[in-house]
């Protein structure tokens, strides 16, 4: 019997699976590493995110952009996985007419994938807000993963 490593993804089949996917998780640095659970959008360059505008993870991004990203998809059984994991720097959106892009792209994720409306507390909303109000106020911020490092990508 011999170690058995885990296969990776190539370009194409991690792209896809950020593309088929809208859910992530941030790893912060800090005194203790600290782990947030964020919807994204990707335009095939960019991973987008936004959040409230309260919290750990502002202070964090203040003291330290550098963060770990990571995507999974998975059967519930594991018979089937895979993931990817992006090292890179979180910056905030500053581009008035791209954070409304964004911010529009996020209405039409919840929109499209069925999604409850209490995710928008999530996002600095009320849950009874209408869907536009997430585009049109400025209740959360927008940012953006830049410098990607690197890229770890695994399936079974």
């Amino acid at each position: 019997m011999s170690l058995y490593k885990i296969p990776l993804m190539d370009k194409e089949e991690y792209d896809q699976l950020i593309n088929e996917n809208f859910m992530s998780r941030i790893a912060f640095n800090g005194e203790y590493p600290y782990i947030a659970p964020f919807l994204y959008v990707f335009d095939q360059k960019y991973l987008y995110f936004l959040s409230t505008k309260y919290g750990k993870k502002i202070q964090r991004l203040k003291d330290n952009p550098k963060v770990s990203v990571e995507i999974e998809e998975y059967e519930p059984d594991l018979s089937h996985y895979k993931f990817v994991a992006l090292r890179g720097r979180i910056v905030e959106e500053t581009d008035p007419e791209k954070k409304k892009e964004i911010r529009s792209k996020f209405a039409e994720l919840i929109k499209s994938r069925g999604l409850s409306r209490n995710v928008l507390a999530a996002l600095g909303h009320d849950p009874d807000d209408p869907l536009a109000c997430l585009i049109e106020m400025e209740c959360s911020f927008v940012w953006k993963l830049v410098d990607v490092k690197e890229i770890i990508a695994l399936k079974n």
